[in-house]
């Protein structure tokens, strides 16, 4: 169980703060719920407290974890499907685990082939909302704000 003012994720979502922890009716039923504080786009999501294993909540990474991400980061494009439509959904499996380390990889893949050959707009959109997630959480376990996050994820990339 997590408490107000842990910092956790969200798989597909994002990291977020816990501001709270409520009863609420909803659809007849009672349930509490943790209200959560994204700190990017300013958004509130309700959590089902008795949900939270099984939607993959996890603490947001520590110092260690930080250091993996920015390997993963510079590292090589992983080797993906030339089928665009394969490595979509290869890659959205990657996302949905919720792992960031799978997230970074496939923001690093998709920022290489971006560089390389250009992106779909699915591709495009599935990069956008992946860095965001990466962002949110590396916000979290940082001292940094989300322009010089992103900086420091392109500058890992080696795009600046």
């Amino acid at each position: 169980m997590f408490n107000i003012g842990d910092k956790v994720v969200y798989p597909m979502h994002g990291a977020g703060i816990i501001e709270g922890i409520e009863e609420k009716e909803i659809l007849g039923e009672k349930r509490k719920y943790y209200i959560m504080k994204m700190p990017i786009g300013d958004m509130k999501v309700m959590i089902p407290v008795d949900n939270v294993e099984e939607i993959g909540i996890r603490e947001v990474i520590d110092d260690e974890d930080m250091e993996k991400v920015l390997e993963i980061l510079k590292g090589d494009q992983s080797k993906m499907p030339q089928n665009w439509n394969r490595r979509y959904r290869l890659n959205m499996e990657r996302i949905k685990t919720g792992d960031i380390f799978e997230i970074a990889a496939v923001v690093r893949n998709l920022m290489i082939r971006d560089a390389e050959k250009g992106l779909s707009t699915g591709e495009r959109k599935m990069l956008n909302s992946a860095k965001q997630m990466l962002i949110s959480e590396i916000v979290l376990a940082s001292d940094y704000d989300p322009e010089e996050t992103e900086r420091i994820i392109d500058e890992a990339v080696n795009f600046e």
